[in-house]
């Protein structure tokens, strides 16, 4: 069916009367991605992570059949800056502005401050999958936006983009694979000798401080939890001098509304609690997302974003860990490669076909960097 015989509409907000047709979508399209429920991308709204005054106005787009049912729709925001995004577009927006052209606002389908993986593109078939595609380059001509930008999707929606005029762009991430491992110290008997050795050395000197660590989903979490947590995940903030993106408020509200996904991992000193990592799960991974410390202990950073989480799905024989965008250190604590996809269309045709050529030059250098990185597995039998 093509684009003219849908419904388009546009949000301002995912409002509760939307939630049970979205969901239902994303039941047929993507039951594993929990950060494209409705309970997620309403928390973010409602609690004024995105929305007015942010730079992430809402405008999502839903396609409706002739018996207006909810064909395909995907999250969409207005953007005015290029923050908290993972996929840098900073030197694109500087060439637009060294030609007195203006990059933002853009458009921007992604999960806001959420590098996270997955589909993008919800649809009920291939065909109204394409149509979205296509709706996406439509609205960015019609709102005379600079650009469509559809960020770390899977392999979903990669025919329908190219198939719509979108360019791919290709990255990289480093996520942790359980090969049916039946304890950590199973998993690391998998890793060479020096990298076992490093590991177990970072662990031990964690235990030698008499730290120790407490999961609680969601549903075991108290206000005093979520207080501290947010203290620590401002503090690494406060760190690098900048400003925390969510707040308290999204993350207590968040807890509630997703209770068996949220995961709250304190590392404590006695009774005292030092510092605290934030994930997220689904039913077969589980999210490395936020942490905070709130006193110094050497290592403490690796074995709460790191090692307690691969502990945690080996425990609850959950299949891959993903820690977040960027690191290459990653690597030696037993992560490994992953090429990522984003998809890009931009309305000015000059800057169009420049970027194209540059993101094939980019693909090449991702590739060898690829190579590169698998040359140097931290795993025994990978070693060439």
């Amino acid at each position: 069916m093509a684009l003219e015989n849908y419904r388009m509409q546009q949000l301002s907000a995912l409002g509760a009367d939307m939630h049970a047709a979205w969901d239902e979508l994303l039941q047929k399209s993507a039951p594993h991605a929990v950060f494209l429920t409705s309970s997620y991308l309403s928390t973010l709204e409602e609690t004024g992570c995105v929305g007015a005054n942010t730079g992430w106005t809402v405008h999502h787009l839903l396609l409706w059949d002739t018996q207006n049912q909810l064909a395909a729709a995907c999250p969409l925001y207005v953007k005015t800056h290029s923050y908290g995004e993972y996929v840098f577009d900073w030197a694109w927006a500087e060439a637009y502005h060294r030609h007195n052209l203006s990059y933002y606002p853009k458009y921007l389908c992604a999960l806001p401050f959420t590098p996270v993986p997955g589909p993008r593109l919800l649809a009920r078939d291939e065909a109204a999958q394409l149509e979205l595609a296509k709706a996406l380059i439509k609205v960015t001509e019609n709102n005379a936006m600079s650009s469509c930008h559809v960020l770390l999707t899977d392999n979903t929606s990669a025919k329908a983009l190219q198939l719509a005029g979108f360019m791919q762009r290709k990255g990289m991430q480093f996520h942790w694979f359980n090969q049916r491992y039946q304890s950590f110290e199973h998993f690391l008997e998998t890793l060479t000798q020096a990298k076992r050795k490093k590991i177990r050395s970072e662990r031990r000197k964690v235990q030698q401080a008499g730290i120790h660590f407490e999961w609680k989903n969601a549903r075991a979490t108290t206000e005093a939890d979520w207080a501290f947590f947010y203290q620590c995940y401002a503090s690494t903030y406060a760190a690098h001098h900048s400003t925390p993106y969510l707040s308290e408020e999204f993350f207590k509200l968040l807890s509630e509304r997703m209770p068996d996904q949220v995961l709250l991992c304190i590392a404590k000193h006695g009774n005292k609690a030092l510092a605290a990592s934030f994930f997220i799960r689904s039913e077969n991974c589980i999210f490395g997302r936020y942490w905070g410390s709130l006193q110094y202990v050497p290592c403490l950073h690796f074995e709460a974003c790191y090692y307690q989480p691969i502990q945690y799905a080996i425990e609850n024989n959950i299949s891959v860990f993903e820690g977040g965008a960027q690191g290459e250190h990653k690597i030696a604590r037993g992560l490994e490669p992953v090429e990522t996809s984003s998809w890009h269309w931009l309305r000015h045709p000059a800057f169009n076909n420049a970027i194209e050529q540059f993101l094939k030059r980019e693909a090449d250098s991702i590739g060898q960097y690829f190579d590169d990185l698998n040359e140097r597995s931290p795993f025994k039998a990978r070693q060439s």
